[in-house]
């Protein structure tokens, strides 16, 4: 894996190359990483990794034909290669009329802001042993807890590189660090699964390895000995853990090239109220530490926070430059790729922000209620915004926990979700999305 500086020299000169050989624009990324993990099951060794890689993509433009190519191998030969075999591809390839690098006068010039995304500390394979090994023990101490099903650590180092052709030139160094546990609670005939994990940028942020194994056991055992639902409509409250997957479908449907293609059911909502009154929804991409922080996008255009839902409207598309072309609006900083292919659009540290009443408010506030902690299926219409999942979690009534629930389906469209939903106070900034608990009033909730 290349130094930053080095990843940067070596992206400019794949585009100098380009250049060179016939190509009217070009862009280049390169993306380094170094990573080993230990899974561990019922107190042995399962499976030590390691492993360490690097690949370097090349985007041409011939006119307005483009095309794009990776390799792992970064000698001179099989860059020249590469530049000649991508050059072909382009000049056969149709021409778009959107193609293109993102404007010159739009990209960030001078140095990124420096955001304390690496972390220096190298972990050794027994040091992420000791970690599953503890989680795992904690995991198991819980009363119920029957089995494990693998717990593991990681530790990982990144690099990644941008050069186009009008000039910019810049990488980023990135670390990341994680825990995981899950374990199964009962005997035969009645076991139930669940999971706990956690993952940062440097290791004092982790979260300790007892606590995550600890709460995975406890979420197991707390699933033991399901009670029975009656259908209907009733309200339905989202774990954090799974309300950042109505945030996912939120940032999905407000992608530049969803919107362009008429396939999303946010289509027309642009400045219009989608969220009550005083909802908030914001992308920090300057988070100090943030999983998905970043002071360029993956065109080279400098990011910045702004309110996606500000007092509850709709204030922005999500939009790389082809999209943003297509639209006719300015490309909107959030970009994203990999080695190979064009940009896509994503955005960075998302999160709903915390509401009023506390989680135990909201459950209260709610004569019979669930508490949705699992979600499963992807019954979701991105077009129409019909949403259908299967779930499980906890019937809820008058504020208790009255018992475990499986096996059921809840249903609603997301434009009325969207609207009607209550964010608890209990947001905890950690993820690249995050949410508090969130309750929607109504949903059709049936077995499954």
């Amino acid at each position: 894996m290349l130094s930053p500086e080095a990843a940067r020299d070596a992206a400019a000169a794949l585009v100098d190359r380009a250049r060179s050989a016939g190509a009217d624009a070009a862009d280049a990324v390169y993306i380094g990483d170094r990573s080993q993990s230990v899974q561990v099951r019922m107190g042995a060794l399962e499976g030590v990794s390691s492993s360490e890689s690097e690949e370097i993509g090349l985007r041409v433009f011939v006119g307005r034909r483009s095309a794009s190519v990776a390799s792992s191998a970064l000698a001179p030969q099989a860059l020249d290669a590469l530049v000649e075999r991508v050059l072909a591809m382009a000049r056969e390839a149709p021409e778009d009329p959107f193609a293109g690098l993102a404007a010159a006068e739009l990209l960030l010039r001078g140095e990124p802001a420096e955001l304390d995304l690496h972390d220096p500390t190298e972990v050794d394979p027994a040091e992420l042993k000791a970690w599953a090994l503890e989680a795992e023990s904690a995991a198991l101490s819980v009363a119920r807890v029957s089995n494990s099903s693998g717990c593991g650590a990681s530790a990982s180092q990144s690099v990644m590189a941008l050069a186009t052709s009008d000039g910019f030139a810049a990488a980023r160094r990135g670390s990341g660090h994680s825990v995981s546990a899950s374990v199964v609670a009962g005997e035969a005939g009645g076991l139930e699964r669940d999971y706990d994990w956690d993952s940062s940028r440097f290791l004092a942020d982790l979260k300790d390895a007892a606590e995550i194994g600890r709460r995975a056991g406890e979420r197991a055992a707390a699933r033991l000995d399901p009670v029975k639902l009656a259908p209907g409509r009733m309200a339905v409250l989202f774990d954090p853990r799974v309300a950042t997957s109505l945030l996912g479908h939120f940032a999905g449907a407000i992608t530049g090239s969803s919107i362009a293609r008429k396939a999303s059911f946010l289509q027309d909502k642009l400045g219009a109220r989608i969220f009550s009154r005083g909802i908030t929804i914001r992308d920090d991409p300057f988070r100090p530490r943030g999983l998905r922080s970043r002071a360029f996008d993956g065109e080279g255009l400098p990011t910045s926070p702004r309110d996606l839902i500000a007092d509850g409207a709709l204030t922005s598309w999500l939009a790389d430059s082809a999209a943003a072309r297509q639209l006719g609006i300015v490309p909107t900083g959030h970009a994203v790729r990999g080695a190979s292919g064009a940009p896509g659009a994503g955005p960075s540290n998302l999160y709903l922000t915390g509401g009023a009443r506390s989680r135990e408010q909201l459950m209260a506030a709610c004569p019979r209620a669930v508490l949705i902690t699992e979600l499963i299926g992807m019954g979701v219409n991105g077009i129409t915004g019909d949403y259908s999942r299967g779930a499980a979690g906890f019937l809820v009534e008058h504020g208790e926990i009255v018992g475990p629930i499986a096996e059921i389906t809840i249903a609603a469209n997301l434009l009325d979700m969207f609207a009607t939903i209550e964010p608890a106070s209990d947001l905890e900034l950690r993820h690249g999305i995050d949410s508090p608990t969130v309750l929607i009033p109504e949903m059709t909730v049936a077995a499954s």
